[in-house]
């Protein structure tokens, strides 16, 4: 293997051979049918399509949001092998970063995009250099620990600085548009599309420049890739702080649409990490694809089961993956 031609079975690739294209268009036709039935099982429940085709429509754009969280776990774990619970913190971090740019700037809630991204991609190259870097290679635990005490870091500070109060973020023009009968704001509209944006650049970082080699090089054999003069410890800080940089990304679009507390990324790691199992450990297409799979079932959930959790119904299908296809849908096995 060299660094021009890693792997083309590494998850992080997101690519393979034929066989593997023709079982993951396999899949996706499968998925696409019990998604159709699902909808058709939802509309036969309540008996009114305008509920369902909300339901749709609203799962459909913040599962496209879900699917930005989860590239930045997926990545990291697919290249550093870490499993990075303090991922909701640095989404919480973003959020954050946002209620400072509009509440003192008075900038539009998107622009602290600009702001945000990068902060976030400098705090992840602090940590991952400054912390985690002396983790690898050690046991899963440890790694584990460390991640877990970092989130209980940043959550307490963030608890330290802005307080226990919630705070929100308005969007200005935050008026509803009619799609297939339903009626969806301009704020989701505009994270779904702006999550989709950002999950093609990440694609194309990956499959396009010498940096995304290096990363499928390094997630496909890190020893291969020293042997050919890649940097592995380089890379390990620009993919933490990557992946980092998608969940402060994912941290300011939802930011118009979530109750903002110190706590609030919790949620969202959650969510990832049921995505990335979901999606196949270390696939980024798959955390895209499973994002909004995981969108569907939550929004369709609440009409399966009313008065209950919506996450209870995306729980459902998570244990459902990991006793029928525990690599994942996309996800190849070890």
């Amino acid at each position: 293997m060299t660094a021009a031609d890693p792997a083309t079975d590494t998850p992080v690739a997101a690519t393979g051979g034929r066989a593997w294209w023709r079982g993951a268009v396999g899949r996706t036709a499968l998925v696409l049918l019990l998604a159709v039935l699902a909808v058709a099982l939802a509309y036969w429940r309540s008996g009114s399509g305008v509920v369902v085709s909300q339901a749709v429509v609203t799962g459909i754009l913040i599962g496209g949001v879900y699917g930005l969280v989860a590239m930045g776990l997926t990545l990291i774990f697919g290249v550093l092998d870490i499993v990075n619970f303090a991922h909701g913190a640095f989404l919480a971090v973003a959020l954050y970063v946002t209620v400072e740019m509009t509440g003192r700037f008075g900038v539009h809630p998107y622009l602290a995009l600009l702001v945000a991204v990068p902060v976030m991609f400098l705090l992840g190259a602090a940590v991952q250099r400054g912390i985690l870097s002396f983790s690898i290679g050690q046991p899963l635990e440890n790694q584990l620990l460390i991640t877990l005490g970092l989130a209980l870091l940043i959550d307490n500070l963030l608890l330290l600085v802005f307080g226990p109060n919630p705070r929100s973020v308005a969007l200005p023009g935050d008026s509803g548009v009619e799609i297939l009968g339903a009626v969806a704001t301009v704020s989701r509209l505009l994270a779904f599309g702006v999550a989709l944006v950002l999950a093609a650049l990440l694609y194309l970082l990956l499959q396009r420049t010498r940096l995304g080699t290096a990363i499928r090089a390094v997630a496909a054999n890190d020893t291969g890739a020293q042997l050919v003069g890649i940097d592995t410890r380089r890379i390990y800080m620009l993919t933490f702080a990557i992946g980092t940089a998608c969940a402060g990304a994912a941290g300011v679009l939802v930011s118009p649409l979530v109750t903002i507390e110190p706590t609030t990324g919790e949620l969202f790691n959650i969510i990832a990490f049921v995505v990335v199992v979901l999606g196949g450990m270390g696939n980024v297409v798959g955390a895209l694809v499973g994002g909004l799979l995981i969108g569907l079932t939550e929004q369709l959930g609440a009409l399966y089961l009313p008065g209950q959790s919506p996450l209870l119904a995306v729980f459902v299908v998570f244990v459902l993956v990991l006793f029928l296809r525990p690599q994942g849908l996309f996800g190849s096995k070890a």
